[in-house]
């Protein structure tokens, strides 16, 4: 009986997997429409009290979005109170949704990852994943490994679609 020949080991690709790099991120989100009367409007003084008393220490070492799931308009100063508050305690703050704060973390991480990694390498850049990765991150992903690597092709080993070629 034959043995099976892996062809794509044999090929010196190397496959770019980003959800197995992906950091564990802790994500926290804080909806300031908890905080306003009537779900409505802000009020300053409830609001400057709930800023004083809340316990900020349990955003510590996490990633945080801040929002309004209502339609209220909310002066800026409220969110630049809560940003005070996380700052030194949250890793990260952000204004929006979480998937906005994961697209944003995935940036960060792609903008500090070591290319030197991939120089000179082919490379393929897994397309699929359970993990929804936006595509901002593989546009900058791509302008990041470009100037590095011999090849860089998108998908999977056994069916790729071509990207650069040195």
């Amino acid at each position: 009986m034959e043995s099976i020949e892996n062809k794509v080991a044999k090929s010196g690709l190397i496959t770019l997997d980003l959800t197995e790099l992906m950091p564990r991120w802790a994500i926290e989100g804080l909806d300031i429409s908890e905080q306003l009367a009537e779900g409505l409007m802000l009020r300053e003084k409830d609001f400057r009290a709930w800023v004083s008393n809340n316990d900020w220490n349990k955003y510590s070492g996490a990633s945080v979005h801040v929002y309004c799931s209502t339609d209220a308009i909310v002066p800026t100063w409220a969110y630049m109170l809560i940003a005070n508050k996380l700052s030194g305690r949250a890793d990260k703050i952000h204004f929006g949704t979480k998937q906005e704060l994961r697209t944003q973390l995935w940036l960060d991480f792609v903008q500090n990852l070591n290319v030197k990694d991939y120089e000179d390498m082919r490379v393929i850049i897994k397309g699929c994943s359970d993990e929804e990765i936006h595509e901002s991150v593989y546009l900058n992903l791509t302008a990041k490994l470009t100037p590095v690597v011999k090849s860089l092709m998108f998908g999977e080993p056994c069916s790729t679609v071509p990207i650069f070629k040195s």
